[in-house]
């Protein structure tokens, strides 16, 4: 009997499952809502029982919908790995691959990523270049690395961008700070204040180049290269900052510090995997793209689907 199951269904599952709702998983697989609704009504139809209870909030798989999302979790992982298979006897298993990051708080989500990698491709040599690079782009222009994790995704020429995943950067203020008694800031409330970041110029910080700049608003600042420090800092009512919502979420839970969204609509920031054109065909690359989104996604809160129309 020939199944009507296509991978694009499988894949489907696993992001509801993922996701635990529809609309997300349709962001999750890059379907309209209506085109992923039309997936499982069709698999629906076909097997007459329905896959999942509609009104479950998160959403809950019936017994017809479990059996198959174990299909899709058997399956999918030995159609990745044929894949990376095909592509080592076709390109060959070696090469290389130097990240190069401009993003301070990366190295929560690259180090379990990198784990994830290296096994897969034992290979192709991985390494970090050293440092913080405040413009990684032109380390691959002179092939000192050979991908970059950057905040944009600004065209250059010989440059190929790969979307990542989008994440809220939430403010942090001590318990007791007046701030803490606003559940939004907005760029007003930054005025007065000791702004605490990363020692970066102002254009590679999203709060000060979306919301503050744009007012005209400039707070005092103080520098720390460690994250756990501007934690410390902000803790002991030294100043305020600005961090993603997946780095300060321990803290939060500790009741170091309070968090609060920034604007009425929320601070959103982007990370993008730069490649030179001329290696964005290599699969062990875009593999490694994959790893960073998936495991992302399963492992951090917060985080939203990011395509290079979204940009900005």
């Amino acid at each position: 009997m020939d199944s009507i199951i296509e991978l694009r269904h499988l894949k489907t599952l696993l992001a509801l499952e993922e996701t635990g709702s529809v609309s997300l998983a349709a962001k999750r697989v890059f379907l309209t809502q209506s085109a992923l609704s039309h997936q499982i009504r069709l698999l629906e139809n076909h097997y007459e029982t329905p896959l999942f209870e509609r009104k479950s909030n998160p959403l809950r798989f019936t017994p017809a919908g479990e059996r198959l999302l174990q299909l899709a979790r058997d399956l999918l992982p030995q159609v990745a790995a044929a894949e990376r298979d095909m592509a080592q006897i076709i390109e060959g298993e070696a090469g290389e691959l130097r990240l190069a990051v401009e993003c301070h708080t990366c190295f929560d989500w690259l180090m379990p990523a990198m784990g994830i990698f290296r096994p897969l491709w034992p290979q192709v040599e991985l390494d970090i270049v050293s440092g913080f690079h405040v413009d990684p782009v032109g380390l691959l222009l002179t092939h000192r690395a050979d991908l970059a994790i950057v905040s944009e995704a600004l065209p250059q020429p010989g440059i190929a961008y790969r979307p990542l995943f989008s994440y809220e950067m939430v403010g942090i203020c001590a318990e007791e700070h007046p701030l803490a008694d606003k559940a939004v800031w907005e760029a007003a409330d930054f005025a007065g204040e000791t702004l605490i970041t990363y020692p970066v110029p102002d254009d590679m910080l999203d709060l000060i180049r979306k919301v503050l700049l744009p007012q005209g608003i400039n707070p005092a600042r103080r520098n720390s290269e460690l994250t756990i420090a501007i934690i410390q800092l902000v803790a002991s009512r030294r100043g305020i900052a600005a961090l993603p919502y997946w780095t300060v979420m321990p803290y939060l839970e500790k009741g170091y510090v309070v968090s609060r969204r920034i604007t009425a609509g929320g601070l959103q920031s982007n990370l993008y995997a730069a490649v030179r054109e001329e290696d964005s065909g290599k699969t062990y690359l875009e593999n490694f793209c994959q790893i960073v989104r998936d495991e992302g996604f399963a492992s951090l809160p917060g985080l939203s689907v990011l395509s290079l129309e979204t940009d900005g």
